[in-house]
Formats: structure tokens, C-alpha cells, sequence
């Protein structure tokens, strides 16, 4: 609690010293339109006080020094609007300006930019944005999209590629491999999966060995979603003119866990494959951000996010997630054709508390952590650590080799056409089961469930594992708790806390992702 009230200050005040006091407070898509409806209001002012807490967090996570975080404060202070007059020209970024000053580093400000690029918060709050198609218009497009492909499922035809993960981690650090019977035995690198294979074409393609899918080498200028859809009616290349917006379950297929997120684009390692793709930056494409290389997929979300933003589901290879992104914003694209049959799960109830996926070739547990009471307190949730022992030690329906599935591996379970304002589910089929819960803002919701996946990511670059996400993204942004990213979305939490601290918003997050840390876990294990 004390943590999102820390985070709904910040937001006040980044608005008072930033954009300025007449900003769009509250818009609402109007449902069958395209039309914004936006209504303008006065933010009030923040004292010094509630800056020094923000501040504080950045000195306490070493990111600044006390000396810093002093200067910082003074100049944020000096530099912030006259009240009532709104700025002119472009809006001046405070931490550049720090930069400039000499008072913060640049790496200092990479670190904090996620919370105070004005470019950034100016985005979502919805200046500036383009019409926004309803949800109704965006899935009857997607619908379109999906019905010309003709997309079924096939025994065999949905292989998961492997995370081309081979370091090992332990809650904090790069391990050495652990035995059998060791603590963090059983992680992503335990298991060698369809390793990624790729040929070069030489015609501006690549072709995926493993999934049979055929690549669109280098993703061009960002557009919108709109305009890539309308781009596909005349697209043509290496003579082929069945390319289509890829799913999010056939573009997570390219994804690479081998890369890391750094405090640059110099100190970052692309999730993907650069020897065969094409692969930009935000800073080199001229972005606020460097990590601003989001992908557009077909996938629309039945619901929304940010407060009743449009949402599409994207991956982003500069950061390593999967979000709901608004349907108005600027991607890039790899589009893609062959194998309609990628993605398409191909279920059967095994009788036994088991289900297979013949698609795939896993078998999964029906029942998650919850169902069996698992963990200190008898809930299901447990830290990273002890969700994979947790698996390597369950025995069920005759098999004893259960694993904590890596995150390619446990996305496959998705359904997106589910969520819990839609269908008043988790996003999975029906013959599983979802523990229900309640999120850490009071509502009913499903949980996040953990992977075997670290996330080399941040400061703490060790500290992460990749979770999914089958219930709300849930966040606190401009004041309000929000599903941020949408049922379907992947992120990451820190691998380990205290009880007593969690749930909890986190701080640093631009929406203030909910952070669970313990977290539900369903097994699985390769099929015989």
C-alpha cells in the first residue's frame, strides 16, 4: 500500500513539473466509434516533500546519491512550470536537462527515464493520439485476418522453439550448473528443448527450421496497427503475396531469453536472433526510449487496458515482455507466412488429472498449485526458488518427471480470447482449472504463474523470473488502478521477497506493474 501511494505522488508530480497543469485527465473510446471523447482538468500542486519521497526510492536502490538525489530535487524544483501557464514549444525532458547540468549521469537518467520521459507519459496519457478504433472494429478486423488464413490445428504442428537459454541463475547471481537434488535444479537451461534453427533466404527472408514459418527479414519503419493491416493488401516480397500480421503465439516463437536488458541499448542484448534479423533500438530510430522496439501482432484484446484504451498485444525484443500496447501506437513489423497451423492448441482430457496437447507434444497438469493447497501457506503460491522444487519433486498419474515449463513452453497455454471481463475466466481453455485470488488492489482476479525462465533484466539484472500472466496485468497509473497489460501478457517479478511485502505496485514500472512474487505454478512434462 505504501508503495502505490508512493507511486500515485510521483504521478502527480511528474505531471505538475513536466506537462504542465491542463492535461487529458480522462478519455473514453466510445463503444462502435472510432471517436475520443477527452476531458481536460486541473492537477494540483505537489510539495517539495512528496518529490523527496519519489527520489528517495532511486537513492535507495543506489541508482543515486544522497548528494544526487539533492541537486536532483533543487533543479526539478527550480526548473518546474509557472503555475496556470502552460509550457511552450516542445516539452523540455528534466532529466536531459540534469544531464546537461551535470548533476545525473546519462546511464543515471536511462535508469529513471521509463518513469519520466514526458515523450513517454505525454503518449499515454493520450495527447496527440490518433483516432482509436473501438474494440468491436478491432476484432472484427482481426476476425478478417484470422478467417483469410484459414488457421487449424494439426498433431505435431505447434512445436515450441527453445528459450536458447544455457546459463544457469540462482535468486541473485550466474551459477554454476546445479545437480539433481540442488537448490535451483530444474531451471530453463535443464532442459534442452527444439533448439532455434534458422535459414537466410537471400531474398529478405528467413525461414524458421523448427516452426516451418517464414520471416519477414527486416521490419521496415514504424507504423500503426491500422496501416500494417492496410499494408498487407499490396505487400509483395521474394515473390510471395500470402503475408499476414503475425499472431503473438507465432512471434513469441522467435523469441530468445538469451538476451538481456540492460541500462543502454550498448549494455542490452536483443531478445532474437541479430545474426538473421533485422533488429532496431528506440535511441537509433529516434525514440524517447531505447527500449522502444515494440512488434505488432493480429492479436486484439477482448477487453482493455489503460483505463479503456484499444489494445493489441505486442512483443518487445529491445525488454523482453509481452504487453497490450494501444491500438494507435507506432510498431514495427515482421510479417510472416506458411504453416497456418502454428499456434492452434490441439487439446485432449487424458482422465487422469492430465491434459495433452498434441500440437505441442506436452502433457500439463489440469489442476494448478492451488487446487493442491502447495507452498509455505498452503495457497499455491510459492517464490522461484521453491516453485522448482516444488516440480522436480511432484510425482502424479504414474510420470515423476513434472518440470516447471519455461516460458515459450507455458505462453503455448494461452487463450486469448479469454479474460476476466470478457468471459469471467482465466485466459485458458476451459478444461483447465485457475485457482481464483484476489489481486493486491482487492478485486477478483487469477493468478500470475511462474516459469522456469530467468529475466536478465535491470539493475538487479539476476534478480527476475518471466511469469504469465493468466489473469488481469494489473498496475496503478495517472492515479488509478488499472489492467495495465491485459490477461496474456508476460512480465517478470523478482525471484524472491518477504511475505509481508507483497503484493505490492511496483515503483519503477511507467504503470506501475502489480508485483506478486509468490506466485501459482502449473507442471508439465513432454509427452510420451
Amino acid at each position: 500500500m505504501k508503495r502505490t501511494i508512493i507511486f500515485i505522488i510521483f504521478i502527480m508530480i511528474f505531471m505538475m513539473l513536466v506537462i504542465g497543469y491542463n492535461i487529458a485527465d480522462n478519455t473514453e473510446t466510445v463503444s462502435g466509434s472510432a471517436a475520443d471523447t477527452t476531458e481536460t482538468q486541473s492537477v494540483s500542486i505537489v510539495d517539495e516533500e512528496g518529490l523527496t519521497s519519489i527520489i528517495d526510492e532511486y537513492v535507495a536502490q543506489s541508482i543515486l546519491t544522497q548528494e544526487e538525489a539533492k541537486m536532483l530535487i533543487q533543479y526539478m524544483q527550480d526548473n518546474k512550470p509557472q503555475q496556470g501557464v502552460p509550457p511552450s514549444g516542445e516539452m523540455k525532458d528534466p532529466l536531459s536537462g540534469a544531464v546537461s547540468e551535470g548533476i545525473i549521469t546519462q546511464e543515471q537518467a536511462n535508469m529513471m527515464e521509463e518513469n519520466l520521459s514526458p515523450d513517454r507519459q505525454n503518449m499515454r496519457l493520450g495527447m496527440g493520439a490518433t483516432e482509436m478504433l473501438s474494440v468491436e472494429e478491432a476484432n472484427a478486423i482481426e476476425e478478417q485476418i484470422l478467417a483469410a488464413v484459414g488457421y487449424t490445428s494439426a498433431v505435431g504442428g505447434y512445436p515450441i522453439v527453445d528459450t536458447n537459454v544455457t546459463a544457469f541463475y540462482s535468486n541473485d547471481t550466474q551459477i554454476i550448473e546445479p545437480l539433481e537434488g540442488e537448490a535451483f535444479y530444474g531451471q530453463d537451461a535443464t532442459y534442452q528443448g527444439n533448439q532455434p534453427s534458422y535459414t537466410d533466404n537471400g531474398d529478405g527472408t528467413i525461414t524458421d527450421n523448427v516452426t516451418d514459418l517464414m520471416w519477414q527479414q527486416h521490419p521496415g519503419e514504424k507504423i500503426t496497427w491500422e496501416e500494417a493491416v492496410e499494408k498487407l493488401k499490396t505487400f509483395n516480397l521474394a515473390g510471395y503475396d500470402d503475408w499476414r500480421l503475425p499472431t503473438i503465439k507465432e512471434l513469441y516463437s522467435l523469441v530468445q531469453f538469451s538476451g538481456k536488458t540492460g541500462i543502454s541499448s550498448d549494455t542490452s542484448v536483443p531478445y532474437m536472433d541479430t545474426d538473421y534479423f533485422e533488429f532496431k533500438y528506440g535511441d537509433a530510430a529516434g525514440e524517447p526510449r531505447f527500449i522502444d522496439s515494440q512488434m505488432a501482432t493480429s492479436t486484439i484484446y477482448d477487453s482493455t487496458t489503460l483505463d479503456g484504451q484499444t489494445t493489441v498485444f505486442g512483443y518487445n525484443f529491445a525488454d523482453g515482455r509481452i504487453k497490450g500496447y494501444e491500438i494507435t501506437k507506432d510498431f514495427y513489423v515482421y510479417f510472416v507466412r506458411g504453416n497456418t497451423k502454428y499456434g492452434q492448441n490441439q487439446f485432449i482430457d487424458n482422465g487422469d488429472g492430465t491434459i495433452t496437447d498434441e500440437s505441442t507434444g506436452l502433457m500439463w497438469m489440469t489442476y494448478d498449485s492451488g487446487y493442491y493447497k502447495s507452498g509455505d501457506i498452503h495457497d499455491g503460491t510459492m517464490d522461484w526458488k521453491d516453485a522448482l522444487e516444488w516440480a522436480e519433486d511432484f510425482e502424479f498419474a504414474g510420470y515423476d518427471d513434472w518440470k516447471l515449463p519455461d516460458v515459450k513452453e507455458l505462453q503455448s497455454l494461452l487463450d486469448y480470447t479469454k479474460s476476466p471481463d470478457t468471459t469471467d475466466s482465466a485466459a485458458i481453455d476451459d478444461m483447465f482449472y485457475c485457482i481464483p485470488i484476489i489481486n493486491a488492489f482487492g478485486e477478483d482476479d487469477y493468478g500470475f504463474y511462474w516459469s522456469s525462465t530467468s529475466h536478465i533484466d535491470g539493475i538487479n539484472q539476476y534478480g527476475a523470473g518471466a511469469y504469465v500472466v493468466f489473469g488481469k496485468g494489473m498496475g496503478v497509473f495517472n492515479s488509478q488502478v488499472i489492467d495495465a497489460h491485459g490477461a496474456g501478457s508476460q512480465r517478470s517479478d523478482p525471484k524472491t521477497g518477504e511475505r509481508e511485502d507483497y503484493p505490492r505496485a511496483n515503483l519503477n514500472a511507467p504503470q506501475g506493474d502489480e508485483q506478486r512474487v509468490f506466485n501459482m505454478v502449473r507442471l508439465v512434462r513432454i509427452a510420451d
